[in-house]
């Protein structure tokens, strides 16, 4: 019998619905749960308990009465802390925003409030989502690594049962990086399909908003509320076979320095969703030599727009991991930047061309699990073939690598857990679909759920001096 913060938002708004448990229980379920590991986590900037409670119980005096708003009703839920919330202070994690007070809901949480989801608080991002690790936060399956970024608080809330879902934003991976890391699930949907108003911005032109959630059809639930479209029906059924469903892995750039354990869990993924009926082929991804180039090139120009007024009256209070960046981004050329727009819209354009042949393109999400707090680099071997010693990478160019192109194209993108490496860190294999298309990638993660139920880890993280938390599967 699962405790309610071990439940899945499908599963605990069925108990709801049903009356078997109430938004009180969860909520204060929940709580508990906060107060038990927030110390040893770090993914809260800010817990509203007396409010939340007060949410909860209007949510079951509501539904009591037959004033059932859908499958959020009454679900304890967090946000990224660059999203506004009305009367509540949006401190994007960092010191520049000390005094900052929204004035207005933001389009997500006004539309969260709507469906009757519960806030519990705001969950650290790094600072303005300006880097891949949130360095505050601890991973939720080993307090040794890194919780991934920028929505680090939000994925670890979640996998360690802090909040029954989470919304993240993505620039460069920062919802499905995190999520792989925790061993949870991160949707970054087409960009522009979730409004950012009331939002801050990292790079306007890269950033979307998405769920992060325990569960494939849980993140389906969460979509349809943040795209204005939720429902009193649950997810859609279920479909086990993904027959006809044409599914394409890269021959070059997705596999290239990949943890061996990283691919062999991906691939072991792939040939489930074959045997599921899935037919696989094979393509070349193109213009794999200019993503870094122009995931940088748009992004550092654009960030750097953004805080040119606090910059100059206040560098001081940045972090220096995210002060250099910004000052660095002074320095590009405007030429450069429409260089890296121009190759954006070409790359647009070659992706789209995939998917004239292909529903989806897979792979893993992340070169590698979860690095150690303090490790700044990832050495790579020379491959098979290959002269050298090997390659050294930045831990930050490392996790955006795999996750970048579906930014700088837009395309949708869901991260899932498909496995444990030998050291019990999660593995994420991403799907990567057509624009707008987020049905089709949900379809396939859940008929792979299906087979493979995904396992969370709850439970004090490890190196605390508490026992090693058990698996359990999520429900």
């Amino acid at each position: 019998m699962h405790v309610p913060y071990e439940l899945s938002l499908a599963d605990a708004a069925r108990a709801i619905a049903a009356r078997e448990l109430s938004p009180v229980e969860l909520t204060d379920s929940v709580l508990a749960r906060i107060e038990e590991v927030e110390g040893d986590l770090g993914a809260y900037v800010t817990v509203r308990a007396d409010e939340a409670r007060k949410a909860a119980a209007q949510a079951e005096r509501d539904i009591a009465a037959g004033r059932h708003r859908g499958p959020l009703h009454g679900i304890p839920m967090t946000l990224k802390d660059l999203i506004d919330v009305e009367g509540l202070p949006t401190t994007a994690s960092s010191r520049v925003r000390a005094r900052h007070l929204a004035l207005a809901d933001s389009t997500v949480a006004a539309r969260l409030r709507s469906a009757g989801a519960v806030l519990l608080g705001k969950t650290h991002t790094h600072e303005f989502a300006y880097g891949l690790t949130t360095p505050q936060t601890r991973n939720a399956w080993a307090a040794d690594r890194v919780a991934g970024g920028s929505s680090g608080g939000s994925a670890v809330a979640v996998a360690a049962g802090e909040a029954t879902f989470a919304i993240g934003t993505d620039t460069g991976g920062s919802i499905r990086v995190p999520a792989a890391l925790n061993g949870v699930v991160g949707l970054k949907p087409t960009y522009g399909l979730v409004p950012m108003d009331g939002v801050t911005p990292l790079s306007w032109s890269l950033d979307h908003i998405g769920p992060i959630t325990r569960t494939v059809r849980d993140a389906e639930l969460v979509l349809a509320a943040l795209t204005g479209h939720h429902t009193t029906e649950g997810p859609s059924p279920t479909v086990a076979s993904l027959a006809g469903l044409r599914v394409a892995v890269p021959r070059n750039y997705y596999f290239d320095r990949v943890a061996p354990e990283v691919a062999a869990a991906v691939r072991a993924a792939i040939a489930q969703l074959s045997a599921l009926g899935a037919e696989l082929s094979e393509i070349d991804i193109p213009m794999t030599e200019y993503v870094q180039a122009t995931q940088w090139g748009v992004m550092v120009p654009e960030a750097t727009a953004s805080h040119e007024q606090t910059l100059r009256t206040s560098p001081e209070l940045y972090g220096p991991d995210v002060r250099v960046l910004l000052e660095a981004g002074g320095l590009i050329p405007a030429t450069d930047y429409l260089r890296a727009q121009r190759a954006r819209a070409l790359m647009h354009r070659a992706w789209a061309r995939l998917f004239d042949e292909v529903d989806l393109i897979v792979a893993p999400t992340v070169p590698c699990t979860a690095v150690h707090r303090d490790q700044e680099e990832i050495n790579w071997p020379a491959t098979e073939g290959t002269e050298g010693t090997g390659s050294t990478e930045s831990v930050s160019d490392a996790y955006v690598r795999l996750s970048a192109p579906a930014n700088l194209t837009g395309l949708p993108s869901l991260s899932l857990p498909v496995g444990l490496d030998s050291a019990g860190l999660p593995i994420g294999m991403q799907l990567i679909g057509r624009a707008l298309d987020e049905a089709t990638l949900l379809r396939a993660g859940r008929a792979y759920e299906t087979t493979h139920p995904p396992v969370t880890r709850f439970g004090p993280p490890a190196g605390h001096g508490a026992p090693a938390p058990s698996l359990a599967p999520a429900p």
